[in-house]
């Protein structure tokens, strides 16, 4: 669930003693996701209502082992309200390959050519990672960021329940040299972002996914396992919110008062 380079074990200090999801809330999540997916039919009527923007583009990024598949409630809510939406179109993602950091730029960068304007990037989990790489690297091609459950401050390996599986990729996976440090993934990116993270997440430990909060970067929380980020109702609103913020403009979330109960912070 991460992009990383030279990961490791901790350092002796109080970090260090960070863990991952407790192991009921990691065997719950297949559970809980399909928790998630009811609560978004039964939310349809509110969602209905969800703001609307000026139609600009948004390309949706997956997460580990996930392809354009899982986004497609997403993609499809967000289709509804008026935007340009695409999938990546790199197929399933197994991590930081020659092929995602050759393809992903085209991809952005193509579909701003296409819109004629600067594109929003939404990134579910290593997804919303890729998304803040690429709105380092081509500031002027990304309007905003939203990652949703995105580990971007991972320091630890064992803040993850995913780090096992991502390192048998590791033979797919482009020279070390080519990827960020951490300390380049968790520098602030340039463009506003939202960082969309749950304590109820059963494989990235919630702390790895938010930064210290400026003028440009928010951090919202919600109630979703890690699989339902992009079917969880609160969430798809959220994302409806911010990108209907008007381009060059910076307004904090607050969701509508019916809404509160559903953001804990």
């Amino acid at each position: 669930m991460y992009l990383v380079r030279g990961g490791s074990r901790g350092s002796g200090d109080g970090e260090s003693a960070a863990t991952g999801p407790s192991t009921t809330l990691l065997v719950t999540e297949p559970v809980r996701g399909l928790a998630d997916h009811t609560a978004l039919l039964l939310a349809t009527p509110v969602l209905a209502a969800a703001p609307r923007g000026d139609g600009h583009g948004v390309l949706v990024l997956p997460g580990l082992f996930a392809s354009d598949t899982s986004t497609v409630p997403l993609r499809g809510f967000l289709r509804r309200l008026g935007y340009d939406v695409r999938g990546w179109d790199l197929g399933r993602n197994h991590g930081p390959t020659d092929a995602v950091l050759a393809g992903l730029p085209r991809a952005v960068l193509d579909h701003a050519e296409r819109t004629g304007r600067p594109v929003s990037l939404v990134g579910w989990s290593l997804g919303g990672v890729y998304a803040r790489e690429m709105a380092r690297r081509h500031p002027r091609m990304v309007r905003q960021v939203i990652t949703l459950g995105s580990p971007f401050a991972l320091r630890d390996l064992r803040q993850s329940h995913a780090h096992r599986p991502f390192r048998r990729l590791r033979h797919l996976h482009a020279s070390e040299a080519d990827l960020p440090s951490f300390e380049q993934r968790v520098k602030p990116v340039s463009v506003p972002s939202t960082a969309v993270y749950s304590r109820l997440d059963g494989v990235v430990a919630w702390q790895t996914c938010i930064e210290p909060e400026t003028a440009l970067h928010q951090n919202v929380e919600v109630r979703c396992s890690h699989l339902g980020f992009g079917v969880d109702p609160a969430t798809l609103w959220l994302v409806a919110n911010r990108l209907a913020v008007p381009a060059g403009q910076r307004v904090p979330f607050r969701p509508p008062l019916a809404l509160r109960p559903l953001y804990p912070r």
